[in-house]
C-alpha cells in the first residue's frame, strides 16, 4: 500500500445547521452535531477544513454522498484516505446542465478523476420494465428525480476530459462494471459497444473497486502514466491490434478452455450477427466466474482493442474487514440535514456479512460484479459494526438486515479449493449443489446468537433474500444437515418481521431451469417447514414469494400454470415484476438474440408490450378486472380446465 506521505491534521470545524434527518417513517431525528471533517470534503470550503490546498482524487458519483460502508464512494474515498495516505474529494450528484462549476471547483487533481453512475445503473435506476420514466429516485435526497443524466458515466466523463485533456480519467461502479464489454442496451433496444468507447475514459475498473484503486493510485503516485500501467487485475482499457498479436501469439478468436487469454468476437462481428455476441457472452461468464480468469481480448475497430484483465481472487477477510472497518460516520453528509434519502433509511441500521454469490441466476448481475465466491467478514469486523449501529441516533434496538447478495451464503466455500480453481460452472447450486461446496449454516447461526445476545439489540431481521435450496439441501453429513434444520428454524421464529420474503421466481420446470433456480417443489417443501414452525410456536408470519413473467423461456401457459399453483398455496402475489434486461445476464443475451448462449438452441421470449401484458396479468388472476382477458386468453390455449380451476366458486 501507498505510504502515507498526504495526511494533514484536519481542523476542528462543526457544522452548524440546526435541520434534523427524517427517517423513512418521518420521524424527525435530531443527530448530534458534528465536524464537517468526519466526512471527506464535498466542496473548497471543507478541503481547506482539513488543512488541504489540493486533492489528488476526485471521485465524482451519480448517487448521494453517504458515508456508509453501503455506498462505493464512499468506500473507496475512505480507503483511499486511510489506508492509502491521500487526500480525496467528493462530488455528489454533479450539474453537469450549468456551467459546470461543480466539475471545476477543485481544480486539477493531483492523480486522477474517478466517475460512477452510482449504487445502481443509471438506466435501471430511471426507467420500469416498460421503459416509463420513474418519478423518483432512492438515491437522491428527498427521492427527487432528474438530479443525474442518463449514462452519467458517459457524461462526467466527457466534461471531465473537455476541462482537463491531461487528467486520467477513471470510470467505476456498477454501470461502467456491467458495460466492459458489448452489450445489449434494453433502453435504447440496440447493441453498444464497450462503454469504453463511448465515454472518454481513460481505463474501467470492475468488480468490487477496493484492491485495483489503491493499486492504480500507488502507481500513478510513483510517476507512471496511464498508458503505461497494463498488469492491474479488473481494469479494462484499449490497446492496439498490434500488441494484442504481440501478448496472444497464435491464439485464435473464441479458443476456449483453461487459457491464459481468449479473443472474444469482434463489436463489428458481434453488431452483424447477434450469435457472435451470445457466443462471446458465455466465455465472459465463465471468465468473471473462475478463481483465475482468462484476459479477454474484444477488438473494436482496426486501431482498438478492448482488454479486460481478469479479477482478483476473491478478497481475504482480512481484506474485506478492512473496508467495513473505516471510520465512516455512517450518516449522510451534513449538506443533507433535514432531508431524507430514501436508500439511506433502507440500509440505516443493516449490516453486510459478505459479498459474491454462487446462485448463478440467469437474471442476475451480482456475480457479475461481485463474483461468484464468497468473500466473508470476520466474525469480530461484524461484531464492530453491529456495536456501531446499536450507539447511531434513533437506533431503537432492531437491527433490520444481517444479510448479504443471498443472506445465508456467509463463510460458505468449496472444501477444495483446487477443484474451485478449475471450475468454469456459472452456479454452484444449479441444476444441484455442488458436491464440493460447504452448505455449513453453523458460522451464520454463530453470528445471530452473538448479535441477539447484545444488550442492546432487541431483535435483528434477515432482510435479505434466504437461499431455501441452501438451508434445505440434504448433504448426508449429520452435524450440516441438523445446523440448516436448526437455521430455518431460528430463522423462522427469531428473525422474521413478520413477512418472510423468498424469491422461487417461477413455478414451471422449463422456465425454472432457463433461470436457474431449483424445482418448484423445494419453495412448497420450504412452506411447509414455514408452516409448520409457525404453528408451533403459535406465530402468524406470511411468506412472500417473487416471482418475474416474461422470462425468456416463460410462454403464457406458463404463467397459466403459475396462477393455479399459487392459487392452490393460497396466495395472492404482490411482489411481482416484468423482465427487465440488464447488460452482463445470461436472460439479457437470451431476449436480445433469441439464442441460449451455453446451447446455441432457440429460446422463446415475450417481446412485445402485448405478449408482456398478456403474461403479467396472470399474477392477478384474483382480480374481476382481468377476468374476461385471462378466460379469452385461455379458450385461445385450449385449456377450459385452467378456467374452471381458476374461477371456481
Amino acid at each position: 500500500m501507498s505510504r502515507i506521505t498526504h495526511k494533514t491534521k484536519p481542523k476542528a470545524v462543526t457544522h452548524t445547521e440546526d435541520k434534523p434527518h427524517r427517517h423513512v417513517g418521518g420521524e424527525v431525528i435530531d443527530y448530534p452535531r458534528r465536524p464537517v471533517t468526519d466526512w471527506l470534503p464535498t466542496s473548497v470550503k471543507e478541503m481547506k477544513a482539513r488543512g488541504w490546498d489540493e486533492v489528488d482524487i476526485v471521485l465524482f458519483s451519480g448517487d448521494a454522498y453517504i458515508d456508509h460502508p453501503s455506498f462505493g464512494a464512499a468506500v473507496l474515498g475512505r480507503l483511499l484516505v486511510e489506508v492509502g495516505g491521500y487526500k480525496v474529494a467528493i462530488v455528489p450528484q454533479p450539474n453537469w446542465q450549468d456551467d459546470l462549476r461543480d466539475f471545476r471547483k477543485f481544480g486539477r487533481p493531483r492523480l486522477f478523476f474517478g466517475v460512477s453512475a452510482g449504487a445502481m445503473d443509471s438506466m435501471v435506476n430511471h426507467y420500469t420494465a416498460a421503459r416509463r420514466r420513474r418519478s423518483d429516485d432512492a438515491y437522491t435526497p428527498d427521492g427527487r428525480h432528474g438530479m443525474r443524466p442518463d449514462y452519467p458515466t458517459i457524461v462526467y466523463s466527457e466534461i471531465l476530459k473537455k476541462l482537463y485533456p491531461d487528467v486520467p480519467v477513471i470510470a467505476g461502479g456498477i454501470e461502467a462494471s456491467l458495460r466492459r464489454l458489448s452489450h445489449y442496451d434494453y433502453w435504447q433496444d440496440r447493441l453498444r459497444p464497450s462503454i469504453l468507447a463511448d465515454s472518454a475514459a481513460d481505463m474501467i475498473i470492475y468488480g468490487m473497486g477496493e484492491l485495483p484503486i489503491l493499486e492504480l493510485s500507488r502507481r500513478l503516485d510513483a510517476g507512471q502514466k496511464i498508458s503505461e500501467i497494463r498488469d492491474i487485475p479488473q481494469t479494462v482499457f484499449f490497446e492496439t491490434p498490434t500488441e494484442m498479436k504481440k501478448i496472444t501469439g497464435d491464439i485464435t478468436p473464441m479458443q476456449g478452455g483453461n487459457v491464459d487469454h481468449i479473443i472474444l468476437n469482434s463489436w463489428e462481428d458481434c453488431r452483424r450477427d447477434k450469435r457472435m455476441q451470445v457466443a462471446n457472452f458465455k466465455h465472459i461468464e465463465q471468465q468473471s466466474n473462475r478463481f483465475t480468469g482468462a484476459t479477454l481480448w474484444q477488438p473494436l475497430d482496426k486501431e482498438r482493442v478492448v482488454r479486460v484483465n481478469p479479477m482478483y481472487p476473491p478478497m481475504t477477510a482480512a481484506e474485506i474487514d478492512r473496508s467495513f472497518d473505516l471510520n465512516y460516520t455512517r450518516l449522510p453528509h451534513p449538506r443533507y440535514l433535514g432531508k431524507r434519502i430514501p436508500a439511506f433509511d433502507m440500509i440505516k441500521y443493516s449490516v453486510n456479512l459478505h459479498r459474491g454469490c454462487f446462485g448463478g441466476c440467469a437474471f442476475c448481475t451480482i456475480s457479475a460484479h461481485q463474483g461468484k465466491f464468497i468473500a466473508s467478514r470476520s466474525k469480530e469486523s461484524v461484531m464492530k459494526e453491529v456495536r456501531k449501529v446499536t450507539a447511531m441516533p434513533g437506533f431503537k434496538g432492531y437491527i433490520s438486515d444481517l444479510g448479504g447478495p443471498s443472506a445465508n451464503m456467509y463463510a460458505m466455500s468449496g472444501r477444495d479449493k483446487s477443484v474451485c480453481a478449475r471450475c468454469l460452472r456459472p452456479s454452484c447450486l444449479h441444476p444441484k449443489p455442488c458436491p464440493n461446496l460447504n452448505t455449513d449454516h453453523r458460522p451464520l447461526l454463530d453470528i445471530y446468537h452473538s448479535v441477539d445476545a447484545l444488550p442492546e439489540v432487541k431483535k435483528s431481521f434477515i432482510g435479505s433474500g434466504v437461499r431455501y435450496d441452501l438451508s434445505l439441501h440434504k448433504t448426508g453429513d449429520k452435524e450440516i444437515d441438523a445446523a440448516s434444520r436448526r437455521y430455518n428454524e431460528e430463522l423462522i421464529t427469531s428473525h422474521v418481521s413478520g413477512r418472510l420474503k423468498v424469491a422461487p421466481e417461477h413455478t414451471e420446470d422449463d422456465v425454472l431451469d432457463i433461470m436457474r433456480k431449483p424445482s418448484f417443489d423445494l419453495f412448497e417443501e420450504f412452506k411447509q417447514v414455514f408452516d409448520r414452525v409457525n404453528a408451533k410456536n403459535n406465530l402468524r408470519q406470511q411468506l412472500i414469494p417473487y416471482f418475474i413473467s416474461s422470462h425468456p423461456g416463460c410462454r403464457e401457459i406458463d404463467m397459466a400454470n403459475l396462477a393455479v399453483k399459487t392459487k392452490r398455496l393460497d396466495f395472492r402475489l404482490e411482489q411481482v415484476q416484468d423482465f427487465t434486461p440488464t447488460p452482463m445476464t445470461v436472460a439479457t443475451e437470451i431476449y436480445y438474440s433469441g439464442y441460449h448462449p451455453y446451447t446455441m438452441q432457440r429460446v422463446f421470449t415475450a417481446i412485445t408490450p402485448e405478449e408482456k401484458l398478456a403474461q403479467r396479468q396472470y399474477f392477478f388472476w384474483y382480480d374481476r378486472t382481468y377476468r374476461s382477458s385471462i378466460t379469452a386468453s385461455l379458450n385461445r390455449l385450449h385449456r377450459p380446465d385452467l378456467i374452471r380451476t381458476l374461477f371456481a366458486r
